[in-house]
């Protein structure tokens, strides 16, 4: 059986997709495109791609790596995301 939503209930991809809005405000406030970022984070720029429209689960350790490469702390991108 499916399960349906609350009517008060968000949707459970909303943090991601904040998350991934905030991530990507801040990357183009840097000057950095996707690729330049990825190349700097040594990640993949698909996985940078995938977290920016909400559809990866991001582990800590990718969050830490790209934080520390725009020069922004978790904290603040957590805040400005309002989560």
């Amino acid at each position: 059986m499916a399960t349906v939503p609350r009517p008060n209930q968000k949707p459970k991809n909303e943090t991601l997709l904040r998350l991934g809005k905030t991530f990507a405000e801040i990357r183009r406030e840097r000057r950095f495109s996707q690729e330049k970022l990825a190349l700097e984070a040594e990640i993949n720029r698909t996985s940078i791609n995938r977290m920016e429209a909400g559809k990866m689960n991001s582990s800590v350790l990718l969050l830490t790596k790209l934080c520390k490469t725009l020069r922004v702390s978790v904290a603040d991108v957590f805040f400005r995301a309002k989560i």
